[in-house]
């Protein structure tokens, strides 16, 4: 699942093929922006910022948001893709690479003076050069939901999603339900900012230490089986900011109180 240290390793993958380059191609496959060519522009970079990703070439940035299942992947020019052509939102190629984005929610064209203006709402992003605990831990502390709610929302903390919500709860011992005010965020956002960065480089996510399928995780994914510290079957719920928008939670109700 996409979440901020899958993005962060995206942007990574396409820093390290790209930057430096000129376009060569460049397609977006979305109406709005579908007559747009830097082609002959430089590729300055990308970077992440909490789930999102920002790809600058000439004086645009092409900002995109893998959701639940986008992918960027790369190719060497001409090489046959590994999957169907119509789920391809964006290609940006080089003489040498072409990156190519595949399932995308969102995908748009905007200045790079603007960037602010499109995501200035994000809260501190712990994978970024300027993570500034102190701010995240006073937004985070001062929303009144639960703390799986607050948690998820992106203008408290930027890069956590369900799976890591759901993790960090269990390893502090936290019930999802629990109201944000009455939880340590400090150190909360220390334990998170620890466990994201060491998941960063990993192409495997782990909560447990352990990067074989089926033990990465302590509670997220094992719903009505036992947990893997006290035995007591996992529990599974939904949470969530508005009943359309629910997440599935899982917590032990032995070991988070």
């Amino acid at each position: 699942m996409p979440e901020g240290d899958t993005v962060f390793r995206t942007a990574l993958r396409l820093d390290e093929a790209l930057a430096g380059g000129v376009a060569t191609r460049f397609d977006l496959r979305v109406p709005a922006f579908a007559t747009a060519d830097l082609s002959g522009d430089t590729i300055h970079g990308c970077v992440s910022r909490g789930k999102h990703l920002l790809l600058r070439v000439g004086e645009m940035t092409l900002h995109s948001h893998l959701r639940m299942d986008g992918a960027w992947l790369l190719y060497r020019p001409g090489e046959k893709w590994k999957h169907p052509d119509f789920k391809v939102r964006a290609i940006v190629g080089t003489a040498d690479r072409e990156a190519v984005g595949v399932d995308i929610a969102e995908v748009e064209l905007i200045p790079t003076s603007a960037e602010d203006q499109l995501l200035g709402h994000l809260g501190p992003d712990p994978l970024a050069d300027d993570w500034n605990p102190v701010e995240a831990a006073r937004r985070l502390g001062a929303d009144a939901r639960s703390i799986h709610v607050a948690l998820l929302d992106q203008r408290n903390v930027a890069g956590f999603g369900n799976e890591y919500a759901a993790e960090l709860l269990f390893l502090r011992g936290i019930l999802p339900t629990t109201p944000a005010p009455e939880v340590d965020v400090r150190a909360l956002l220390d334990l998170g900012t620890r466990t994201i960065r060491a998941n960063r480089l990993r192409v495997n996510r782990t909560f447990t230490g352990v990067d074989r399928p089926g033990r990465s995780t302590w509670v997220y994914g094992r719903g009505n089986r036992p947990c893997r510290r006290c035995g007591t079957l996992i529990r599974r719920g939904e949470q969530g900011a508005d009943p359309t928008r629910e997440r599935v939670t899982f917590w032990c109700p032995s070991c988070q109180r």
